[in-house]
């Protein structure tokens, strides 16, 4: 079992944000640099030192969806947008949650632009861990275009999960855009997969989105539950 796994376990609490993202990079996932501050000081101090444009987000146990919440700025490119970007999201999930504590915000480089997909695993009763693939963001939600299987995955299962969704065409090369690296979303698949035979008592886990390019992709997002 995973330190982060057993700690979150032992306090009774689902891992935070950057636990998440120190989990993922143990096991080899591409997880994004980040500093965690807990002061709009240390927030400026950590986007000076991963450098402009940054993305802020809240780090809080009961805020699953930050952006619903107003916890996410993107496109930060100075401190004082930092400073006023972390007293805006600080007020506004105080606004959505006032129950909601607050543990601190996470600063991370702003990504390029790419096919945004999610990667995700789900406890079912009866079939046991299964793995998802399909397009990420907000189009998870509005297509529902997502393909499954049950752990673990072989290269050529996450291979197929990829080739059934949708989003195939898009990472293949769509009206001139070159294709995507879906060999680092197989990767992906894959590694996620290994987490889960290590740490059965993870219930959830969403990696969404994660951004494919030409060469490689990035974890924006992640959340576990267990």
């Amino acid at each position: 079992m995973h330190r982060v796994i057993e700690q979150a376990l032992e306090e009774k609490r689902n891992p935070l944000e950057p636990e998440v993202l120190n989990l993922f990079a143990d096991y080899g996932l591409p997880a994004p640099a980040y500093v965690f501050a807990t002061s709009c000081a240390e927030a400026v101090a950590g986007a000076e030192r991963l450098g402009y444009p940054v993305v802020l987000k809240v780090v809080s146990a009961k805020i699953v969806h930050k952006s619903e919440a107003g916890g996410v700025k993107l496109n930060l490119a100075s401190a004082e947008d930092v400073e006023r970007a972390y007293q805006s999201v600080l007020n506004s999930v105080a606004a959505f949650d006032s129950e909601a504590a607050i543990a601190g915000v996470l600063i991370e480089k702003q990504a390029a632009k790419g096919v945004e997909c999610i990667v995700g695993i789900l406890y079912d009763e009866q079939f046991g861990h299964c793995a998802m693939f399909g397009l990420g963001g907000v189009a998870v939600e509005l297509f529902q275009d997502v393909s499954f299987r049950v752990v673990p995955l072989t290269r050529e299962d996450a291979k197929n999960m990829i080739a059934e969704t949708k989003a195939s065409k898009l990472l293949n090369g769509f009206r001139g855009e070159l294709p995507k690296d879906v060999e680092a979303i197989v990767d992906v698949l894959k590694r996620v997969s290994a987490m889960i035979r290590d740490n059965p008592q993870i219930k959830e886990l969403d990696i969404n989105p994660l951004m494919v390019y030409e060469q490689g992709a990035i974890i924006l997002d992640g959340r576990v539950l267990l």
